[in-house]
């Protein structure tokens, strides 16, 4: 008896661990796609308030809930994701976001891409004449690197599927 409860106490944890994971996963993958979403209106005020949002999300991540492989690769990116998301919360010049926004993007996908924690699909775009790429949560193209001017420039090249 004592040794069914200990499993379910320990399958309970193990359940309310990965919960966690996938929840600070999706709620920076929320303020990821708030910040491209500005971007793609052009709207340098908001882009820089979901670019601090999502600072506040990365910083806040538990990294402890994480696997030992999972640490590593959240390590490897963490500190990027900050300094471009940092660059992109204290400028409304908009150029010099959609710069940051470029190396977000493809530290954010190395991340997802190696945590495999997100609940729902992502899709990997690229612009050719930026010659840069973006996360959506569609498979429409809506560029955050030329907003109205070049809205659906871009083509899928990747899809993140739901993880764990």
């Amino acid at each position: 008896m004592k040794a069914l409860i200990l499993s379910i106490i320990l399958a309970f944890g193990i359940v309310t661990v990965n919960a966690q994971q996938i929840n600070s996963v999706d709620n920076v993958t929320a303020h990821y796609i708030g910040l491209k979403e500005a971007l793609v209106n052009s709207n340098a005020e908001l882009a820089k308030s979901k670019s601090g949002e999502l600072l506040a999300a990365l910083t806040a991540f538990p990294v402890k809930t994480l696997q030992p492989k999972q640490q590593k690769i959240l390590a490897t990116y963490l500190t990027k994701l900050k300094y471009d998301s940092r660059h992109i919360s204290e400028t409304t010049v908009i150029d010099h976001q959609r710069e940051h926004f470029q190396s977000l993007s493809k530290n954010m996908y190395a991340l997802l891409s190696g945590l495999n924690l997100n609940s729902s699909p992502l899709y990997q775009q690229y612009c050719p004449m930026k010659k840069a790429y973006w996360l959506s949560e569609s498979t429409d193209i809506r560029n955050p690197y030329y907003g109205s001017d070049m809205m659906e420039c871009g083509k899928v090249t990747a899809t993140l599927k739901a993880g764990k």
